[in-house]
């Protein structure tokens, strides 16, 4: 506390979100975390397992059961300025048709869009068991305001999502305002009421392990139900380091507390070796319980098709 001002940091925490604290559940958010305390991680190290980890892991697998598996759990994704509602039509389209190619292949996960473009997926989704996905909360930057942030994921729940990707504030999380951080997602994650959030690191940008590390914490303890590891407009995207760090997180939550967070790698995904690798990541650290759709999630535009052409070559 400043005596002479009479301002203190739990005074700053307020301010800096604006007035929308006043609303959130007051108190339940001060919860004060010392996330500095993140041990150390050797980036070389982490290289190192990744490639132990890949290069042993490809005894009696099945491509053609690996690639369907893979097909269903995609978000397929159009995440640009250009997108109209024709071509979310057309990507809905291509979502429900996987089933219907005679090749015993499942259809995706998910469709993710802008908020404006969610009623066009539902309408077109209607009849499937496809969730609609949206990005919300300042994506891709996450420079806005705490209360823009609320109101654009209020605004896509409302018109129908079924699960919200949000990317955390990095420019504080590399100021070290570690608690702001994890507020902005407590607030979020209240935001969703029902949705599914996932939270995007954006790895890229925290540039070492330990920042992964770091952020994967915060954004566990905040109630984030995914971990995702990039917005896919930042390089580098999704890397196998990063996402062996992410689920190294995710198993210590595990079994400190119990709950199950899934994982979401995005971003420079687009053929089917590379997505092999991050599976098989996945299935060694955190074993065959996320295995599913409803805990592992590709985000994707190109690895359908790339999958669909991969299993043809197989017949």
């Amino acid at each position: 506390m400043d005596e002479a001002s009479g301002f203190s940091f739990l005074n700053f925490r307020v301010l800096a979100f604006d007035s929308y604290l006043y609303t959130f559940k007051n108190s339940k958010t001060f919860v004060m975390t010392d996330f500095s305390n993140t041990p150390e991680l050797n980036d070389e190290a982490v290289k190192q397992k990744v490639n132990q980890i890949i290069n042993t892991s490809r005894d009696g697998l099945s491509l053609k059961k690996v690639y369907a598996s893979i097909l269903g759990m995609i978000d397929l994704t159009t995440l640009e300025g250009s997108d109209t509602t024709q071509k979310v039509k057309d990507l809905c389209a291509q979502a429900r048709s996987f089933e219907q190619l005679g090749l015993g292949l499942p259809n995706v996960a998910a469709v993710c869009v802008y908020p404006t473009l969610i009623g066009t997926a539902r309408k077109a989704l209607d009849g499937t068991r496809i969730n609609v996905a949206s990005v919300a909360g300042a994506f891709p930057a996450g420079q806005s305001p705490i209360d823009i942030k609320v109101a654009e994921v209020k605004y896509a729940v409302e018109q129908g999502a079924d699960e919200i990707d949000m990317v955390i504030s990095r420019g504080r999380f590399l100021e070290g305002e570690y608690n702001l951080v994890h507020d902005e997602i407590a607030a979020i994650r209240e935001a969703c009421q029902d949705a599914l959030l996932k939270v995007i690191l954006e790895t890229g940008e925290l540039e070492t392990a330990t920042s992964i590390r770091r952020a994967s914490e915060i954004a566990l303890a905040a109630g984030g139900h995914f971990l995702k590891t990039s917005t896919g407009k930042v390089k580098p995207a999704a890397t196998l380091e990063a996402m062996l760090v992410m689920l190294e997180a995710i198993k210590d939550h595990y079994g400190n507390t119990g709950k199950v967070v899934g994982i979401k790698p995005a971003g420079g995904i687009s053929d089917p070796e590379t997505a092999i690798n991050y599976y098989l990541l996945t299935q060694h650290i955190l074993g065959n319980e996320w295995m599913n759709k409803t805990w592992f999630r590709f985000g994707a535009s190109r690895l359908a098709g790339s999958l669909v052409d991969a299993v043809k070559e197989l017949r």
